[in-house]
């Protein structure tokens, strides 16, 4: 296969939307120049990142985990870089998998760089995915947006994350700049920082910036380090408890439920839609080889 013949799909998690290239056996040559125009949303199909399925096995960065999770979820940035994990996109991805008729509802396991995820694919549509726990750093880091400026706490969930509360979602700016954040050695390979606000008891709302892509309507791993942080700040700790803590988070393009569990296991639930299917013109893929 090359990429002269590449089909793909389009789908979404809470408007976190996402081009879809299925590729059992990791056949199609995809370096960051033809993903980024993938990605463009006005000089290609669009989305914040892309989803290269692929059998585990055929992966070197997923063979050792194919005797646990069949399919790899080869994510890349809207930009063309790769990165560890995401949340929505693994959902996403549980979605393609069974409109595709290689899983069924139920259970499944997604092999990520960020581990082996465990996904249930529910009767309502909905999409849970065991998100592994967050580590908390003690190293911190101080976000500023124009001339404001807020402590973040460092969550990581695969990947890295910047937390910060504010009084107004609006301080974020237009996030499609990153915003600054200092010492830059506690995140030397860039860092998803997270601006929120309270709604309620255990439900807050948050917008996002995603290294490699911007803002973004959805950012599954964010949604977690946000409850997270929340959690710990209103001094409630499932471990120290024994009991398992819920926060609704509300972004720009729908709401997640999360919960962390006793044993520091983050559960993440929502929908997970694939909206269109075809494929990409060979005449169009060939100026992006050439």
């Amino acid at each position: 296969m090359t990429t002269s013949q590449l089909a793909f799909l389009k789908g979404h998690g809470t408007e976190n939307d996402f081009v879809i290239v299925p590729d059992p056996d990791n056949a199609v040559d995809l370096p960051a120049s033809v993903v980024a125009r993938l990605c463009d949303r006005r000089a290609g199909i669009g989305g914040d990142g892309l989803l290269h399925v692929v059998r585990s096995a055929a992966h070197p960065e997923a063979k050792a985990m194919a005797q646990d999770a069949e399919w790899f979820m080869d994510y890349r940035n809207s930009d063309g870089s790769v990165a560890e994990m995401c949340g929505n996109g693994v959902r996403v991805f549980a979605r393609y998998l069974q409109r595709a008729g290689l899983v069924e509802e139920g259970d499944l396991a997604v092999a990520t760089r960020g581990g082996v995820k465990k996904v249930h694919l529910a009767k309502n549509g909905d999409v849970t995915v065991s998100m592994g726990r967050a580590l908390l750093p003690v190293a911190g880091v101080t976000v500023t947006v124009g001339g404001r400026a807020w402590e973040a706490r460092n969550v990581n969930m695969g990947n890295p994350h910047a937390v910060a509360f504010v009084e107004d979602l609006a301080h974020a700016g237009d996030l499609f700049t990153e915003p600054s954040f200092a010492p830059a050695a506690v995140y030397p390979e860039g860092v998803n920082i997270e601006f929120v606000v309270d709604r309620g008891p255990r439900h807050v709302a948050m917008r996002v910036h995603e290294r490699g892509s911007g803002e973004t309507r959805s950012c599954g791993t964010g949604a977690c380090a946000v409850a997270v942080a929340a959690a710990r700040r209103d001094q409630a700790d499932p471990a120290r408890t024994g009991e398992p803590v819920t926060y609704t988070v509300d972004l720009p393009g729908g709401s997640l439920v999360i919960t962390e569990r006793p044993d520091g296991e983050i559960e993440m639930t929502g929908p997970a839609v694939i909206v269109a299917e075809g494929k990409i013109d060979p005449a169009w893929l060939e100026t992006l080889n050439g």
